[in-house]
């Protein structure tokens, strides 16, 4: 879908406007927003509210044709709930039913013009980025691998946004098209079967996106990672005939000395849980597990279109846990490549064995900030749902400074996240008899365990512990890839910038 401002003035008024369809708001009191007001000279659409064909509650449309001194083939009435003030919810909601009448129109073009500068405790530019990502969300389709495709819907393909043209307005715009674009290519790698999605197709992955934005790419292959002593990422893979990838991703926008921010993705291209297997039922979602290196990718896409003048780093930890005669068996220990030994209790507790190598390996760039990202705990989603992506940190200035700006940028972005705890009485649950850390701690507290175990791994840096478990993926019949969090991570690099 291609996006672009449509700015209305006394010259050039959205009346006089030539398009398929112009998208307009009306309230439940039968109050008309401006732009609705501006085309009711011929007083269709307050008869359309008197007679009750339309009530004004969040997300009701109706369809008029050929309204009376209006240029546009068609009037799509969207109702935004109270005029008292439009609330998130019920500006998202109407975006949404518009785009959806859109894609039955007739008509390959359309102008929404809801009011996007009166969103309670949001700017236009938040509207923007909405209307560009549920756009995109809409028309987005998951039947790569399917041999006869779905059939392609037809409808708006044009959508202008009736906002200002400024420069302001244009680098929202350009901002949210990246993201939609990061997060589409994040949805793709997510969906892909995992046969085809293997660790091989993230470095490739990487590598093109090297090639199309000139980020600089390495990936250390099994022989690198053994020198390095990774022998907490090594013991996951060896069950797997697939060969492990650990993948660094550069884009130097910033100045040379600068200290990178550096994102870290958990890229387990299938989980079954190893030795300690999972259950049957569901665990064709397991493919989901590498989500997090999917959206430290998506968001390396967005950044290299906007050219962001800002140094980041990405590292993809990439592998399979598949259980066979040569798998890691609970009760094995490893030494990390940071000297710290780990007594494996539970092979499914994998994400946290290749993270905390990844993240010793980041030490070598002196980052002013690491972020790992990653779908690490089922306790996640039973303490947060799907709502919010948890984010975990230590208890200090510069770490609650920290935490403030990535709950900041989720915000912002509409990809919300909401800090949990971590500390030493956390650490004590990780106890091992025989070992320096367990992987997985005493019952209780299981997303805040696996957290305070990769913090253990990150005191040379500020950091902090992003679990998607609940956001990253849909299950159900709507299964499929969220790409969150891209807006979030994104979000929080342009307000680095």
């Amino acid at each position: 879908m291609d996006f672009s401002i449509k700015a209305f003035d006394t010259k050039n008024t959205i009346t006089s406007a030539k398009t398929g369809c112009v998208a307009v708001a009306v309230f439940e009191n039968k109050k008309l927003s401006q732009a609705a007001q501006s085309l009711d000279a011929s007083g269709e659409i307050t008869a359309a509210l008197k007679t009750g064909d339309i009530s004004g509650k969040p997300g009701s449309t109706l369809m008029l044709r050929g309204v009376t001194g209006v240029a546009a083939e068609r009037v799509l009435l969207v109702g935004l709930g109270s005029v008292e003030g439009v609330t998130e919810k019920s500006f998202t909601g109407a975006v949404q039913a518009a785009v959806k009448v859109f894609a039955t129109l007739g008509a390959t073009d359309a102008i929404i013009a809801l009011p996007m500068t009166e969103v309670k405790e949001r700017d236009v530019n938040w509207a923007i980025r909405t209307v560009v990502q549920v756009a995109r969300d809409s028309v987005y389709r998951s039947d790569a691998q399917k041999s006869k495709k779905d059939p392609v819907p037809t409808g708006v393909r044009k959508l202008a946004l009736a906002v200002p043209n400024n420069a302001g307005t244009k680098l929202a715009l350009a901002q949210a098209i990246a993201i939609a674009n990061g997060m589409q290519l994040t949805k793709d790698l997510g969906n892909l079967s995992p046969n085809i999605c293997t660790p091989t197709y993230l470095a490739e992955t990487a590598k093109k996106l090297g090639k199309d934005y000139k980020f600089n790419v390495e990936v250390l292959e099994r022989k690198q990672l053994e020198a390095l002593k990774m022998g907490s990422f090594l013991s996951v893979t060896n069950g797997s005939e697939q060969p492990p990838k650990f993948i660094v991703i550069k884009h130097m926008g910033g100045k040379p000395k600068d200290a990178p921010v550096v994102l870290v993705g958990k890229g387990i291209t299938f989980d079954t849980g190893g030795i300690s297997i999972k259950p049957g039922p569901g665990m064709d979602e397991m493919k989901y597990d590498m989500c997090g290196a999917g959206s430290v990718l998506g968001t390396f896409r967005a950044i290299g279109e906007l050219g962001l003048k800002l140094n980041v780093i990405g590292i993809v930890a990439a592998c399979e846990n598949m259980p066979s005669g040569r798998a890691t068996k609970p009760g094995d220990i490893v030494t990390s490549m940071n000297g710290l030994t780990i007594e494996i209790l539970n092979t499914d507790a994998e994400g946290r064995l290749i993270l905390c190598d990844a993240l010793t390996y980041a030490e070598r760039f002196n980052p002013a900030v690491v972020v790992d990202v990653a779908t690490l705990t089922g306790a996640c989603v039973v303490a947060l749902g799907h709502h919010n992506s948890g984010i975990f940190t230590r208890d200090d200035d510069q770490h609650n400074a920290l935490a403030d700006e990535i709950t900041s940028a989720g915000k912002q972005s509409g990809d919300t996240v909401w800090r949990l705890p971590i500390g030493e009485q956390y650490n004590e649950q990780l106890k091992s008899n025989f070992a320096d850390l367990a992987n997985i701690g005493t019952p209780g507290g299981a997303s805040c365990t696996a957290a305070a175990f990769l913090e253990n791994f990150t005191r040379k840096y500020p950091w902090v512990h992003v679990d998607i478990a609940g956001t990253a993926w849909r299950s159900g019949g709507n299964k499929g890839a969220t790409g969150r969090p891209v807006p979030m991570l994104t979000s929080f690099l342009i307000n680095r910038t």
